[in-house]
């Protein structure tokens, strides 16, 4: 269940993509790169099945972890800034806590979209978020909405 999903506040300074109906599918439809910050190589944790089902589906996927160099084959990052292409939608698997720093980075590199996995939630980011103008969900398994959207298309 998608706790919270919304578009741009309406004073939000940049164009927001075009939303035809579910905003939800039309990010998912037209983004390309996925962050994943929190994502590490250990196989049992949600991130990394996540993660190697959205490569699937064929997102490229940025590992954004300090404490990793790979993982599922790609680089890993130790920050958002770090990342040297454009993100669009930024997936956090930490903690609720540190969620504002990593919207903060998120609105800093132009993502298009913050994603808060089941169990995230940061309402005073997540409306911080839509005021510089990202799409914002947040408690949403990003694999769960995914495959409810286009699995059998």
């Amino acid at each position: 269940m998608i706790n919270s999903v919304e578009g741009p506040s309406p004073e939000a300074n940049q164009t927001p993509a075009p939303v035809a109906g579910d905003p939800v599918s039309q990010i998912l439809k037209t983004s390309r790169t996925i962050a994943v910050v929190g994502l590490s190589n250990r196989r049992h944790r949600p991130s990394y099945g996540v993660s190697q089902y959205l490569q699937s589906a064929g997102y490229r996927i940025i590992p954004v972890n300090p404490s990793e160099t790979e993982v599922l084959g790609e680089k890993s990052y130790a920050r958002l800034e770090d990342i040297p292409e454009r993100v669009d939608i930024v997936d956090i698997f930490r903690r609720s806590e540190f969620v504002p720093e990593i919207v903060e980075a998120a609105i800093r590199i132009g993502a298009r979209a913050v994603w808060m996995q089941e169990g995230v939630i940061h309402a005073d980011a997540a409306e911080g978020a839509r005021r510089a103008g990202l799409l914002v969900v947040t408690n949403a398994c990003i694999l769960k909405e995914h495959i409810k959207r286009f699995r059998l298309q």
